[in-house]
């Protein structure tokens, strides 16, 4: 092997990870990788549960107004046009509890990550716990 050429890749390393990551460290960061999707699940969860409370809707009666309020402006429509199944507040809190399921999961996983890549950094330095 000369100077010039590149050094070998390991089979199972991640692209940006050098060579000398360990198991924890891989570990950390396929667990931080999840804790982004949770994130990013939760955030679009937020928005359209957030769009479904606003946001009026309907059918357009009076120019380009829709006939429904959204569910935060008129709670009991009493149109029967208004009887959009997303709109009702039994599908709103149940709207509401998976946002609030993939919120609280995006959080602990994220902990979990900064957990682990704090024991990788300690296991790396060669500190070890004073029993």
């Amino acid at each position: 092997m000369t100077a010039d050429a590149p050094a070998p890749r390991t089979p199972g390393a991640a692209p940006g990870a050098s060579a000398h990551d360990g198991p924890e460290r891989r570990r950390a960061r396929r667990a931080e990788a999840w804790s982004i999707a949770w994130t990013v699940l939760s955030l679009a969860l937020w928005l359209w549960l957030a769009f479904l409370m606003l946001a009026d809707y309907g059918p357009e009666s009076y120019g380009d107004r829709p006939v429904c309020r959204s569910p935060l402006a008129d709670p009991s429509p009493g149109d029967s046009r208004c009887a959009d199944s997303l709109r009702q507040w039994p599908a709103l809190l149940g709207i509401l509890g998976l946002t609030t399921l993939a919120t609280v999961t995006a959080a602990a996983t994220k902990v979990y990550a900064k957990v682990l890549f704090h024991l990788a950094e300690r296991d790396e330095s060669g500190a070890r716990p004073q029993d």
